[in-house]
Order: structure tokens, then C-alpha cells, then sequence
């Protein structure tokens, strides 16, 4: 018998194909998702490449050859580069529509905002994260307002977790305004603008133009400073929003400037490993000046007046975690690195070109450690210099094609993440440098697809709910448009809000102009007979009433005289001012 029921569980299990019953356990090969991730070796460029190019007048045999001679040596280079920067393996988000222009982790490394010229911030959450399931939880405007439905949008400039708040952050956008949010993506403060009609900097209490960076104080959580086009940097902080707590005016060299200029960059160094606490900003007339960060700010420390060439935009600027070197990336493809300590002469200048006509947000970044220099090129590169000679040690294509705009390196995590013209955001990590983050999310198993996931294959629900909750066919903004990638500004085509926060008032239409029942009015609400009557009777009914039991002046009754009237005769009567001629 115990035979012949295990021949019946294999022929059953045969029959349907299983091996086992009862609900499983999700189980993923966590090593192939982690190689499905591994970034295929591409040939670089730049001098100090790795890997074999073939020249113009070396043959297809010859190159074969070479490579097959070099192929072990190739090997073990990859694998000291994979053993050295954490850019073996990579993660794309893709939540954008356009041109990536910030990117920012708060210090634990589990959250990332991003921001872009379709105007939007983007929120990301790693927890949440699955390899299949890599979106964004919430989508802010940071130029909303809740006054208007209707308001401008601006792109987004730069965004920077606080390193020691990381519940806030700073937003700078084309406005003049900049703006603390939370990491939720709510409004915490919004600093004012100043009055455009003084001349003097030192009289207003705001930006009077377009902001174009801004940066936290490395030791006092509450300040800040943003960089504008009014030639002034103005240090805030986030418990006073009327008003800036410093103003420091960039006097402009230039001719024909008026003294004025617009600050490209700004950097605070930190003080925490031994280095000065100093305040570094490039302006677009080619200078490059240097503060004390506690003051004062009259006058800077140190200026370099040619740093680069004049009217070209130097949107890249960092300060090594030692605080005795700047890296600045201008827009006269140049990188040049400064000593803060003899801050005259760059210590070295390699060429760079430089994308600051169409993104001029483009960044330059030491590593945490202060060993490396990272940045993005034209052609969609990531760049690993040496921070002394400023040469590439390592040239890995990212999105090739497409400019490599905004990079940034984690201290916790260990990973580089880029952010590139056309949308995309990319993790680099490896998996046994790096931690968190990208690895995290690689390392989960994938979320099961179920069939509600396909639209294709549901069913049009629009008949089974309300009228007022259906997205009719003229609802729905086309692709691409404002509307579209605004869904909650402004107003539908049958006029209601988009903003969920507004609640619907119906719109009046001929049809609801019904008179109701009188009887029940009548009968049900208390004094509505009085819509009917003539307010003037109604008072005249209590003329006598309060001429002969008066209760307010009863005490005055009889001490009141008698009013007489005088009698007007007929002529009198008649003798009002006679009605003039018409000309004719």
C-alpha cells in the first residue's frame, strides 16, 4: 500500500508539474541579479586608459593578435580597477523627462532627491527599492504655490541634503527666492526677495535676481548661503526667513561691469579634519575670491582676478575635505587646482572640455577621502583624476553620447552616482567595496508581477465608479505637455482643479436652476416667507406699536418736545429752481 501511494504523489506531481504544495518563499539567486548588473567593459579614451585601441594604420590581424597577447594582463587590470573605484557594477533610475541637474543623499545614504529642467524633484527611498520596482515615491515642484493653481515653473538648479540636519533640505532654483524643504518633500522655509529698486546690496534683505547655487555651513546646522546674480552671497539662516543674516558683495574689476558680476559657484570648506573654515565663490567676470567662514566679510582673505577666462561660466567648484585645496571646472575648458594657502597662482591647469553653454550646472567633486577627483565630460564620461597632476587615472564612458552633468560620490555608501542630459541617473557601486544603496537593492529578491500590473490586461473600470472620479477622454493632457508632466497645477478642461487638496465645486448649469418645492420650504425652514415680503411694510407695521408703548425711550417721553412741521403754501410748494433751456 505504501507503494502504491508514492507512485500515485509522482504520477500526480508529474501531472502538475510541481515538485512541491503550499505557498513558497520568495527566493532569488542574489550572485546572478548582482552579475546581470555588472557593467560591460567598454574601450575608454584619454591618455591614461585602460585597455587596447587600435591605431589608423594597424590592421584588423595585428589588432587581434595584440589583444590576444594582452589578454591576461587586461584581466588583471580590470580587476585591480573593480578592487579600486566602486564603478564595476551599476543601477539606472530612470524618473525623469529631461536633463538631470542635482543629485543629493542624505549622510545615512538611504534617501536620494534629484532634480532636473523638466522642473520637478524626484524622492527616492532605497528601502523600498526592488530590482524590478526602481521609482521615485513622490514627485515635488518646488516652485508650486498653494495660493495659485496657476504659477510658473522653474528648473531646478541645485539641491543638498543638510550634513547635519538631514531632515532639511536646500533648494535653488531659477528664482530669486531659495527654499528649506523637508526629506518628505514639504515646505519648511522660504527666504524673501529683496527690493530690486536699491542699488546698495547691503540695504536688502534678499536676492534681487536669479540664484544660481547654494551650499550648508559645514558646522552650524541652521545656516546656509546661496549664490545669485545680483554679485552678492548672502548667509541665511533657516529660523529667520525675513531677512539674511550676512551679505557679502563681490565687487566686479571688470569694464564696463559697474562693479557688478553674477557667482557662478560657491563652496564652504569644513574645518572637522584640521583645514580653515573658508568660503570660496567664482563669478562669471573670471575671478575667484576666498572668505574666512566666520567672518568678517568685508573684504575676502584672497582673490585671483583671471582665474578664468572672462565671461565664461565656472560652475564647478569643490574644496578638500582637508580644506587646503580648490578644484574649479570653468567654462573655458579648463580644470585648475589652488592651494588656499598661496592663492595666487593655480598649482596645475590640465584641458577639459566644457559643457557650460547648454548645462552650466556641471559639477567637479573630490572623493570623501580627498585621493580623487571626479567629474563628467561632453561625451557622457565619468573622470577619475589624480588630485596632485589633475590626470585621469580612470575614463569610464556612462552615457555615451549624452553629457554626464552632475556627479557624486558617498562617503557611507561608497558609490558614485551620475546624472546625465538625457534623464538618466546611474549607481555605480561594487559589491565587495560598496555598501547600501545599489548593492541594498540588488540584493533583494524581485517583486512578483501580478496582472493588475499590465493595463493591457485589466478591465476598463470606468463604468464600475463615480462620474465625478472617471478621467474623461478630455481630462487627459496630452504626452509631453505642461499639464502632463504637472498633474496637479492648474485646472482640467472641464474646470476642475487638478490639485487634490481643492475640493470640486460643481458647475452651475441650467439644469440645476430648478425651482424647488414651497410647500416644503414653507413648512421646514424657519422665517423663509420673509423672501417674499417687502421690507419697508415689515417695518411700517410697528410704526404705532413704538410711537405708543416705546421701550428704549420711554424715560424721554414726556420731556420731549412736540416736532412742527412748518405749512408750505402752494407757491412755496412749487418754487423749486426752474428746469433749464435745451439748447438748440
Amino acid at each position: 500500500m505504501e507503494g502504491d501511494a508514492s507512485v500515485d504523489e509522482e504520477a500526480l506531481r508529474h501531472y502538475l508539474g510541481t515538485s512541491s504544495f503550499g505557498k513558497k518563499t520568495r527566493d532569488a539567486n542574489i550572485e546572478a541579479q548582482i552579475d546581470r548588473s555588472k557593467r560591460q567593459p567598454t574601450a575608454a579614451s584619454g591618455p591614461d586608459a585602460k585597455g587596447y585601441l587600435k591605431s589608423s594604420g594597424e590592421s584588423d590581424d595585428d589588432a587581434e593578435r595584440s589583444n590576444e597577447e594582452d589578454d591576461d594582463d587586461d584581466d588583471d587590470d580590470d580587476e585591480e580597477e573593480d578592487d579600486e573605484y566602486p564603478v564595476s557594477h551599476e543601477l539606472l533610475v530612470k524618473t525623469h523627462e529631461r536633463a538631470v541637474t542635482t543629485i543629493t543623499l542624505d549622510p545615512s545614504g538611504t534617501r536620494m532627491i534629484t532634480g532636473s529642467t523638466d522642473c520637478t524633484l524626484k524622492i527616492h527611498d532605497f528601502a523600498s527599492w526592488t530590482p524590478t520596482t526602481v521609482r521615485a515615491f513622490k514627485s515635488v515642484d518646488p516652485t508650486a504655490s498653494k495660493h495659485s493653481t496657476n504659477v510658473e515653473t522653474h528648473p531646478v538648479h541645485h539641491a543638498v541634503f543638510n550634513p547635519l540636519s538631514p531632515s532639511q533640505v536646500l533648494v535653488v532654483t531659477a528664482l530669486p527666492q531659495a527654499k528649506v524643504f523637508t526629506r518628505d518633500g514639504e515646505m519648511e522655509t522660504q527666504f524673501v526677495k529683496g527690493d530690486m529698486y536699491l542699488r546698495d546690496m547691503h540695504n536688502t534683505k534678499g536676492h534681487i535676481s536669479e540664484i544660481t547655487t547654494g551650499t550648508w555651513h559645514p558646522t552650524n546646522r541652521n545656516l546656509c548661503v546661496t549664490a545669485g546674480t545680483d554679485s552678492t552671497l548672502r548667509i541665511w539662516d533657516v529660523n529667520e526667513q525675513r531677512s539674511q543674516k550676512e551679505v557679502i558683495v563681490h565687487k566686479s574689476r571688470a569694464a564696463g561691469s559697474a562693479g557688478r558680476t553674477r557667482m557662478t559657484a560657491v563652496a564652504w570648506a569644513s574645518p572637522l579634519q584640521g583645514g580653515n573654515n573658508v568660503l570660496v565663490s567664482a563669478a562669471l567676470d573670471g575671478s575667484l575670491a576666498m572668505w574666512s567662514g566666520d567672518g568678517p566679510y568685508s573684504r575676502p582673505a584672497g582673490e585671483v582676478r583671471n582665474a578664468h577666462i572672462p565671461d565664461t561660466w565656472t560652475g564647478g567648484i569643490d574644496i578638500s575635505p582637508d580644506g587646503r585645496l580648490v578644484v574649479t571646472r570653468g567654462g573655458d575648458n579648463t580644470i585648475k587646482l589652488w592651494d588656499t594657502r598661496k592663492f595666487k597662482q593655480p598649482l596645475n591647469t590640465v584641458k577639459h572640455q566644457s559643457t557650460f553653454l547648454q548645462y552650466p550646472n556641471t559639477n567637479i567633486q573630490f572623493s570623501p577621502t580627498g585621493s580623487n577627483v571626479i567629474t563628467g565630460s561632453e561625451d557622457g564620461s565619468l573622470h577619475i583624476l589624480n588630485p596632485a597632476t589633475l590626470k585621469p587615472e580612470l575614463i569610464t564612458p556612462v552615457t555615451p553620447g549624452s553629457a554626464l552633468i552632475t556627479v557624486l560620490w558617498h562617503e557611507k555608501l561608497n558609490q558614485i552616482i551620475t546624472g546625465s542630459a538625457n534623464a538618466e541617473t546611474h549607481m555605480l557601486y561594487n559589491p565587495n567595496l560598496s555598501s547600501g544603496g545599489a548593492k541594498l537593492v540588488m540584493s533583494k529578491a524581485p517583486k512578483r508581477r501580478h496582472i493588475d500590473d499590465d493595463p493591457n490586461l485589466t478591465m476598463d473600470l470606468a463604468h464600475g465608479i463615480s462620474g465625478d472620479s472617471a478621467a474623461t477622454s478630455g481630462d487627459r493632457a496630452p504626452p509631453g505637455s505642461f499639464a502632463a508632466r504637472h498633474p496637479t497645477v492648474g485646472l482640467t478642461y472641464s474646470g476642475r482643479s487638478r490639485d487634490p487638496r481643492r475640493p470640486h465645486i460643481p458647475q452651475s448649469t441650467p439644469f440645476a436652476k430648478n425651482n424647488p418645492d414651497e410647500k416644503h420650504i414653507m413648512a421646514n425652514i424657519p422665517l423663509s416667507s420673509m423672501r417674499d415680503e417687502d421690507p419697508r411694510e415689515a417695518l411700517l407695521k410697528y410704526a404705532d406699536k413704538a410711537k405708543n408703548d416705546p421701550m428704549f425711550t420711554n424715560a424721554w417721553k414726556n420731556t420731549q418736545p412736540k416736532t412742527i412741521y412748518a405749512e408750505l403754501s402752494d407757491e412755496e410748494d412749487g418754487g423749486g429752481p426752474e428746469h433749464k433751456r435745451q439748447k438748440t
